[in-house]
């Protein structure tokens, strides 16, 4: 921080740590990040430290963009079924609440990250059986006002 950084990147930073150190980590860079005025990229699989710490929020599947919204419109009103099953894997502290939710399953294998095609898992009707043809780019569709969801076939 000495050189006042205007960008920080933080790739799975506390994901090692225990809860109370992880807290206060957590706690140490938004104060750094309000005292600097710095961006900061925090990268991470652990979806209660990205609620804690992001104001958006950038879901990410073989190396694309599901969905991006406000950090309370993505916990709110997650669209994407890939978001939807993010979440919905999270587990929750209350075990009554937690028993009592509605998990949402992706079925099948995950596909291959050398696949070009894997980015089409939810978008299979853009396929194509011919292996020379170009390989469809899902589009980001905009909902409201920040908030974008790669497009999706209907389950």
């Amino acid at each position: 921080m000495i050189m006042k950084p205007r960008l920080v990147i933080c790739d799975e930073a506390v994901s090692a740590l225990d809860v109370s150190i992880r807290a206060q980590i957590i706690d140490l860079l938004i104060e750094l990040q309000k005292a600097f005025g710095m961006a900061m990229l925090f990268i991470s699989h652990d979806l209660a430290v990205v609620r804690e710490i992001s104001h958006r929020v950038l879901v990410i599947y073989m190396g694309r963009v599901m969905e991006e919204a406000t950090r309370d419109d993505l916990y709110t009103d997650a669209r994407h079924p890939y978001t939807l099953s993010l979440l919905s894997a999270a587990p929750i502290p209350d075990p009554v609440r937690e028993r009592a939710r509605k998990r949402v399953r992706l079925t099948g294998e995950p596909p291959s990250p050398f696949d070009p095609a894997s980015a089409l898992r939810f978008l299979p009707s853009k396929k194509s059986s011919d292996p020379a043809a170009p390989v469809y780019a899902p589009k980001m569709i905009e909902i409201s006002a920040g908030h974008r969801v790669a497009e999706f076939d209907a389950v």
